[in-house]
């Protein structure tokens, strides 16, 4: 049986009189690693900041990495960050706010309320229906929901999940029996709508400096859509509105989390379509610690690391040798990484990214000629290229440098040319993410092959990663995409 363990912000904020669960300060669930070897674990997150980067966040988010079933989910916090991302799913349940409220507020002066539910539950009972809905689209154990009058009638203002001290003392029985309740059901996700066409959107930034792909390739992807009898379109930020026209959306563009990439990805999906990079690969690839959390747990081999939060400079001293690379959660392109020598720049560069975020990763470091990038799609590999070091630098890419001249050279080989254990590794750290499109980096030494990171947008740009395949990379890409619709519209 499941065992439940609930996260706070502090040990005192579980009261004596609270009910007889285990609770943990989140700072321990984050850092200690006896979490990382617990298995089926139910985590019920009450942290009061679940902001991005925020401990509560990452709460979420390792929990994920380590197998343990969490509530809230990350993809629920990142889903209630922004109304551009949630107020899509409202449109049908504002209906049922105004019906409700239009009836019972009839009369009253005020313009604007709010209430506080507790796992689905509410201590009112004609929100009560409403209250479920929300709960099913955004499962949080504590969710405030603010309700405001407007000219069109009552709708609903904000939703923002809220943690353990929100509660108040005259709450905390209805909020334990909600508790108590919900812990007996299993868990699980809410559904997605469906649609049904053969469009493509292929999101894309013009004025990107380093694109996932160059003009040329997205040509490639246009002309491949159209043998497989897609009709693909290049659109941009700005078409956030015609997400639904399509029937699946590819994205061209560098993501990120907190990025209107995520918005569109979380947008499209909400509406039925096959989407590429999917919101929840977006989650786990952009988020360095969640990745080195997930592939640890799953025993794949990566550099020596350590997540670490402020104030504990010490321990990277301790535990790694130096030089040593440190990262930030969400860097791309080797932006976000940098290699401390000594303790002076450990110190000064821990201090400039704790500014930003509450962990960040420190790696043992490990210098190699170039780099592996293995393509997988489908959990099949797709083209195997070397990413040799940038002139006179440690990384591939030498940011510091001007101009587009900062890339090191790169040879690209067939899958079946390439080291067996280095496409097996990749697989392995690929399937771990899930069935879509990704690009695995690794390091290959006389000890073993290392996973460095897995990317959700793996760059393919004309004449690199196609040089082997040529037209028939962009065929496969397209070609999955049509098997994916059709798989979607004979269920």
């Amino acid at each position: 049986m499941s065992e439940h363990i609930v996260l706070v912000d502090e040990a005192s904020h579980w009261k004596d009189h609270y009910p007889d669960y285990i609770a943990e300060p989140v700072r321990a669930y984050l850092t200690d690693p006896q979490w990382l070897q617990r298995h089926g674990l139910r985590i019920v997150n009450l942290c009061g900041n679940t902001e991005y980067h925020s401990p509560g966040y990452y709460a979420s988010l390792l929990a994920e990495a380590r197998g343990h079933k969490v509530i809230p989910s990350v993809r629920t916090l990142q889903d209630l960050s922004r109304k551009a991302i949630y107020g899509s799913d409202l449109e049908d349940l504002d209906k049922q706010v105004e019906k409700v409220l239009g009836r019972t507020r009839a009369g009253v002066e005020t313009t604007r309320f709010e209430v506080i539910l507790c796992f689905g539950a509410c201590e009112i009972p004609e929100l009560r229906p409403l209250a479920r809905a929300l709960f099913e689209a955004f499962p949080a154990p504590l969710l405030r929901v603010d309700f405001k009058r407007g000219r069109n009638g009552w709708h609903i203002a904000k939703l923002r999940a809220v943690g353990l001290k929100t509660l108040g003392k005259a709450r905390e029985p209805f909020f334990f029996a909600a508790m108590e309740g919900h812990l007996r059901r299993r868990w699980q996700r809410p559904r997605s709508r469906r649609s049904a066409c053969y469009d493509l959107a292929i999101l894309h930034n013009p004025n990107e400096a380093m694109p996932p792909s160059d003009r040329q390739a997205l040509a490639g992807f246009i002309r491949a859509a159209k043998r497989e009898g897609i009709d693909a379109e290049l659109i941009t930020r700005k078409d956030f509105g015609r997400i639904a026209e399509y029937d699946a959306l590819f994205i061209r563009e560098t993501t990120n989390v907190n990025h209107h990439t995520y918005r569109f990805a979380r947008r499209a999906a909400a509406e039925g379509l096959i989407v590429i990079d999917d919101p929840d690969s977006i989650l786990r690839c952009t988020n360095k610690v969640f990745l080195e959390e997930l592939l640890r747990a799953r025993r794949v081999p990566t550099p020596k690391s350590l997540i670490v939060a402020k104030g504990e400079e010490d321990r990277i001293e301790e535990t790694l040798p130096y030089p040593v690379i440190l990262k930030v959660p969400d860097g791309s392109f080797s932006r976000g990484v940098f290699k401390a020598d000594d303790g002076k720049a450990l110190r000064s560069i821990c201090r400039q990214l704790f500014k930003d975020s509450g962990l960040i990763l420190a790696q043992a470091y490990m210098y190699t000629a170039f780099d592996w990038r293995v393509g997988v799609l489908d959990r099949r590999p797709l083209f195997v290229c070397k990413y040799l070091m940038s002139a006179g630098h440690w990384q591939i890419y030498d940011h510091a440098s001007a101009g587009k001249g900062n890339g090191g050279e790169f040879e690209t080989l067939m899958v079946e040319a390439a080291p067996k254990r280095v496409v097996k590794t990749a697989l392995r750290a690929a399937n771990l993410i899930g069935d879509g499109f990704y690009g695995v980096d690794l390091k290959e030494t006389p000890d073993g092959v290392y996973v460095i990171e897995v990317n959700d947008n793996p760059s393919i740009d004309a004449g690199v990663e196609d040089k082997v395949l040529g037209f028939e990379l962009y065929r496969q890409i397209m070609g999955s995409f049509r098997r994916r619709l059709d798989q979607q519209h004979t269920h």
